[in-house]
């Protein structure tokens, strides 16, 4: 039997690239003049665009960890119920952290005693004194301090925050849940159902079959019940997927079958782009904003296939070295998520604009790859000061 990695450097990388590429698209979105394939697509047409590709990739590469995690937990001799602490613990980081980043879009700065730049520092200030990976060396009075102070801030921005119109005044309320709200509900979820499946294949697929039924004839208008936070099941059947394939990665490679693992890898992969585009015309379409099973099998497949080529590349020949540069946007991940807030909104106090030909076409794409590269260069130079996120 072979001795498996305690991590798999390529699911470090696919997460690296796929954190540098929503960085991109997230800045890109401010471009005029840019290739409509790179753009979001609207809500009612059929079709995706790159920008469409990157966050349930990214559901899906939280799923391929999430087996590693929890089974880390149990090894460790962790309880059950400790472990279900955990997850919670974790998914409510998450949906809190998107919950204000929601609310964040109908602030009204003219009649909220601090303006949208200082609120969102302040605010990103205080989510990094909460969920800061506090050393172990660090002492324990001064973590607890900082993680008290970091509440209270949190807690303070809550009380200011002041939405909608002069007309219209309204305090925080879900409207949605925003990206890390999505991937928090999908992550409690999904991570509860590999405890209580643990991680058996034989039961795990079931579940994974399970919630994309759920999808499939939610979209098909079959399905009438409210499910909760469950909802259409689209970004929970993506982090299940991962969740899927990674336990089927650790199954083929333990038992020493690398032959089969390509194959099924390859297979799985095709498979879901064809059972999308054949659901595509009874189910709504590809569409992201309504998260159709087209959209999400489409983007699993492509996910699944690009993570074989990584697992080549990065396992196999160990070309790790390639993909250096952006290494802390998959080790730091929402340490890099959260920059951009900050940075934006410095940019936004000292007035900062860009130069002309960095707003349209290639000088904004460009200016886009560069506002990525930035910010994953700003969270190596935080992580050698043992500065990062960790929920």
């Amino acid at each position: 039997m072979k001795q498996l990695p305690k991590r798999i450097l390529s699911i470090d990388v696919l997460r690296a690239i796929t954190m540098f590429l929503m960085i991109f698209v997230n800045d890109v979105a401010g471009v005029d003049r840019i290739p409509k394939w790179i753009e979001h697509t609207a809500a009612d047409f059929d079709g995706m665009g790159f920008s469409d590709i990157i966050f349930p990739a990214f559901l899906f590469i939280v799923g391929l960890s999430l087996p590693f995690a929890i089974q880390g937990r149990i090894k460790k001799g962790d309880s059950y119920l400790s472990i279900v602490a955990y997850i919670v613990l974790r998914a409510l980081a998450l949906i809190v952290m998107g919950f204000f980043h929601v609310n964040m879009e109908s602030y009204n700065g003219e009649s909220a005693v601090l303006s949208y730049p200082v609120f969102m520092i302040v605010l990103t200030v205080g989510f990094f004194l909460i969920w800061l990976d506090y050393p172990t060396q660090f002492a324990k009075t001064w973590k607890y301090t900082l993680i008290t102070i970091g509440v209270l801030i949190v807690a303070t921005m809550a009380y200011l925050y002041k939405g909608g119109s002069a007309e219209h005044p309204k305090g925080m309320e879900p409207e949605w849940w925003g990206i890390l709200g999505i991937i928090g509900w999908a992550y409690l979820f999904a991570a509860l159902v590999y405890l209580i499946t643990k991680g058996k294949m034989a039961f795990l697929l079931p579940a994974f079959i399970l919630f994309a039924l759920i999808n499939v004839t939610t979209h098909m208008d079959l399905l009438h019940v409210d499910l909760w936070m469950i909802g259409d099941a689209s970004s929970i059947t993506l982090m299940l997927g991962g969740a899927v394939i990674s336990t089927l990665y650790t199954v083929l490679i333990s038992k020493g079958k690398d032959k089969t693992l390509w194959l099924s890898l390859a297979a799985s992969g095709v498979l879901a782009i064809l059972f999308g585009f054949i659901i595509r015309p009874y189910a709504g379409g590809i569409s992201k904003i309504y998260a159709t099973p087209a959209w999400v099998f489409i983007c699993m497949g492509i996910t699944i296939l690009v993570f074989e080529l990584l697992v080549y590349v990065i396992d196999i020949k160990d070309k790790k070295n390639w993909f250096s540069l952006i290494k802390p946007a998959g080790t730091s991940t929402l340490t890099c998520y959260l920059i951009p807030y900050i940075l934006y909104s410095l940019f936004s106090l000292i007035d900062f604009n860009y130069p002309h030909y960095f707003n349209y076409g290639i000088g904004g794409i460009i200016r886009s790859f560069f506002i990525a590269f930035l910010v994953i260069r700003i969270v190596a130079f935080m992580e050698k000061k043992s500065i990062r996120l960790k929920v």
